[in-house]
């Protein structure tokens, strides 16, 4: 049993945004979960109590937010909250994350295939090894994410951000890169073979090893201007 009470929340000094949260889910200030699940945690990251839950987690009142292994696929996730959560395998083929808050998660090995992420905040994530193939990152945030060996062939990443991001090793074959940002990332032994990198940013990017075979350049940089 998970008891989260208004008492509690008060001698933890809670803001007024957390208890009137709390307070819309129970009113009579006293919540009881007889069993806390993965299903309470993405329940929260979706109806706006991401933040209280982390703040939660924090404070010793709620279960850690553990969604490793969670059956998510095509679950609607937009806009969510899942800063710092554990995501380890979890099945989010088809998921709607536009938007949603992923900075700092663990998606190692996560399922993302045709995952729709535009626009969503992915920097410092840990998603090595996951399958990304044709999902749609478009203005997503990856800055210093850790991508090595994820699979992105044929993943959208028009105008992303991927700047510090280690993505040694990854498949980018057939990805758009158009227009994205990826100064500084480590493409050591990355495929990028038949991407579009049209004006796409590689200045600092570490690109030892990669394979460009039929990539498309065109106004690449390439270069730190001077």
């Amino acid at each position: 049993m998970t008891t989260l009470t208004l008492q509690q929340l008060n001698e933890a000094r809670a803001c007024e945004e957390g208890i009137a949260f709390f307070l819309r889910l129970f009113p009579d200030g006293v919540g009881n979960v007889p069993e806390w699940t993965q299903l309470h945690t993405a329940w929260l990251a979706v109806c706006g109590g991401g933040s209280f839950h982390a703040w939660a987690v924090d404070e010793g009142l709620l279960p850690k937010r553990d969604l490793r292994g969670a059956n998510l696929r095509g679950a609607n996730l937009d806009d969510a909250n899942l800063s710092g959560a554990d995501l380890n395998d979890a099945n989010l083929r088809g998921a709607n994350l536009c938007g949603a808050n992923l900075d700092d998660a663990n998606l190692s090995g996560a399922n993302l295939y045709r995952a729709y992420l535009c626009g969503a905040d992915l920097s410092d994530a840990n998603l090595s090894g996951a399958d990304l193939v044709g999902a749609y990152l478009f203005g997503a945030n990856l800055d210093d994410a850790n991508l090595d060996d994820a699979n992105l062939s044929g993943a959208n990443l028009y105008r992303a951000y991927l700047c510090g991001a280690d993505l040694s090793g990854a498949d980018l074959s057939d990805a758009n890169l158009r227009g994205a940002n990826l100064r500084g990332a480590d493409l050591r032994g990355a495929n990028l073979s038949y991407a579009n990198l049209r004006n796409t940013n590689l200045s600092g990017a570490n690109l030892y090893g990669a394979d460009l075979s039929g990539a498309n350049l065109s106004g690449t940089i390439l270069e730190n201007k001077e």
